[in-house]
């Protein structure tokens, strides 16, 4: 296993694969007028494929393939998640009908699925725990950059090919990326390397970590209550719109290059900082986490009454983009520091799971639903009330990093020892 010998082109190649994924996963939001007039689908059809259909098989898989990845090779689970994904972005492109797309997008989010919770091992276990935050840090900049990525594909390649051709090239793209990944041999033997159980027994024993392990509990539920901010950003631009008078077309231009820009300078700052601090505070990486959003809650409420286009505006928007990924470096850095190596992959789609599932949508779901109902009640400005809600809740999270840097100071390093099944 030479390849472990280089960390950082393992981080690298780890972070192209990550962007991959994203362009893969968001080309639909880049083309989704002409896939809504070619497919003739509705527009809740349309929310179902970028949505429903995502959670139901991404987030369920992650928990499933993240077992597999502790219990296998990882790079061979990840090339064939990239595989399968690859292939089905392929498919994607040759779709004719609302069902043969959502088919075909279920199993590009399965196969995506397989991604993070092995990478995420593989980094926690070539760098050392100093090192983690940051490291984690560089790998989730893949968000930001496969979102501002795929609109930019789609505005330039996509619109002098079409976006049929899109999906062919990117889908061939990443089957030679997949091709090339089996070559990285991994030995996850027992005798060679200590290893996962079979996946019912995996959960068992993950569940028991969370059982017996408060700090590590409460990090998840802060990560994953953090999430909801993401729910608010989804009704952003149609506020800023209906209630605060922006135009559409340059405000959505706007949102874009902001989110690219802040996410990925949270992602990288958020993880440089979270190793410095975290060596510091007794509460490790779940204090660094609770300061941060101490230092960004004011900004971000503000930015909600602010008059539109004024310093303070953009200020708490482009803070809002900033510290959801400033904190992913700090967050996965302490969960991976509280369990053993045997269990990492697992944890790491279980919380994938739950974020997909309780903040994306669920979050989401609850958010339009209150809209909806806040109109008919006819309360002024209920976008308003919506997103300022979002925003408190994901703010409050701060509370359960509080509660897990507590609870950290008496744990210090339980990661060693963990008998299958605790």
């Amino acid at each position: 296993m030479l390849w472990k010998k280089s960390p950082a082109a393992v981080l690298a190649g780890l972070l192209v694969i990550h962007v991959l994924a994203h362009i893969d996963r968001n080309m639909l939001l880049g083309f989704s007028p002409q896939v809504i007039a070619d497919l003739k689908i509705s527009n809740t059809q349309y929310g179902f494929l970028v949505g429903v259909v995502w959670v139901l098989s991404f987030g369920f898989m992650a928990v499933f393939l993240g077992s597999l990845a502790d219990r296998f090779s990882r790079t061979r689970i990840i090339a064939a998640g990239v595989f399968i994904w690859s292939l089905c972005t392929w498919a994607s492109g040759h779709a004719q009908s609302f069902e043969q797309m959502a088919l075909a997008r279920f199993f590009v989010a399965s196969g995506e699925a397989a991604l993070v919770p092995a990478a995420v091992s593989i980094l926690a276990e070539l760098f050392s725990e100093h090192r983690r935050s940051t490291v984690m840090g560089i790998f989730f900049t893949g968000i930001p950059m496969g979102i501002g990525l795929s609109f930019l594909l789609a505005g330039t390649f996509g619109a002098s090919y079409g976006w049929r051709s899109t999906f062919y090239a990117l889908g061939a793209v990443g089957i030679v990326v997949a091709v090339l990944l089996t070559f990285l041999k991994e030995d996850r033997r027992p005798a060679a390397h200590e290893c996962g159980a079979p996946f019912f027994e995996q959960v068992r024993t993950v569940l028991g970590l969370m059982r017996s392990r408060p700090a590590l509990l409460l990090l998840i539920i802060g990560f994953v209550s953090l999430h909801i901010l993401f729910a608010g950003l989804s009704f952003t631009q149609l506020w800023m719109v209906k209630e605060r008078g922006m135009d559409a077309s340059s405000i959505a231009s706007r949102i874009g290059t902001f989110q690219l820009l802040f996410g990925a300078i949270g992602s990288v700052v958020g993880g440089v900082v979270g190793d410095r601090l975290a060596r510091r505070l007794p509460g490790g990486h779940a204090a660094v986490i609770a300061l941060f959003i101490a230092m960004c809650a004011g900004p971000m409420l503000a930015y909600r009454f602010a008059a539109p286009g004024s310093w303070a505006f953009y200020v708490g928007m482009c803070t809002g983009f900033f510290l959801p990924l400033a904190c992913y470096g700090s967050a996965n850095a302490g969960i991976m520091s509280m369990v053993p190596s045997q269990t990492r992959s697992t944890v790491a789609g279980f919380t994938m799971l739950s974020i997909n599932v309780f903040a994306i949508a669920l979050g989401n779901l609850a958010a339009g639903r209150a809209v909806d109902v806040l109109t008919a009640r006819g309360v002024s400005a209920p976008l308003t009330h919506v997103v300022l809600a979002t925003d408190v809740i994901g703010l409050g999270s701060g509370f359960f990093f509080a509660l897990a840097a507590l609870f950290s100071g008496r744990q210090r390093d339980p990661a060693i020892h963990v008998p299958a099944g605790a």
